[in-house]
């Protein structure tokens, strides 16, 4: 059974008011009704966990800014591309950040939520544009670091845990080096659960 601090632990009375709502006679206790649940629940987290690997998903070649970029380049690169993150590579080609969307918008004292008609209305109600002052600023400034990173072998399962652990929307699948290989975002995870189902 899931843990306690799940909110989406089943409680006794969800089962029986479940049980309630269901059309004719349920011949069946609530704890047996729990067991079938934990055995399911176990069973639905083995075929989660062999989804597959990240080299299955990922994609390559990734879009990748160089750490030394300004800011200004790498907004308009990131449009070019049609994409709202990457990673950040160093001198040497490796990965050493990652940057998206938010970090621009933390940079100009947004929220991380806060989507393009809120930097518009903020912009139209100051008497200076909040974007400007991301002018003469680098992306080593405002990436986001160490990155979270994956190699290919990583199965789906656990790509899936460090999203939710680190509150990240896309992860650089990197070789042994730190090279990057490839990227895997939350949409291209959640397009190959839906796939497999």
């Amino acid at each position: 059974m899931k843990k306690q601090c799940d909110p989406l632990v089943l409680t006794d009375e969800d089962i029986l008011d479940a049980m309630q709502a269901m059309q004719g006679y349920v011949d069946i206790t609530p704890g047996t009704f729990k067991e079938i649940y934990s055995i399911s629940y176990d069973l639905a987290l083995k075929r989660i966990r062999s989804l597959g690997k990240a080299e299955e998903i990922m994609t390559a070649p990734v879009h990748c800014l160089n750490k030394e970029m300004s800011l200004t380049e790498a907004a308009s690169f990131m449009a070019e591309h049609g994409i709202s993150g990457a990673p950040v590579v160093d001198g040497k080609g490796l990965v050493c950040g990652v940057i998206s969307e938010k970090d621009f918008l933390r940079k100009m004292g947004l929220p991380t939520t806060a989507g393009i008609m809120s930097v518009v209305g903020e912009c139209l109600t100051v008497n200076k544009c909040l974007v400007s002052g991301l002018r003469g600023h680098y992306v080593h400034e405002i990436m986001s670091q160490p990155p979270i990173s994956a190699r290919e072998e990583t199965t789906l399962a656990e790509i899936s845990q460090l999203f939710t652990n680190h509150s990240i929307n896309r992860i650089p699948i990197c070789n042994m080096d730190g090279s990057p290989l490839g990227i895997i975002t939350r949409s291209d995870l959640v397009s190959s659960m839906c796939q497999t189902v």
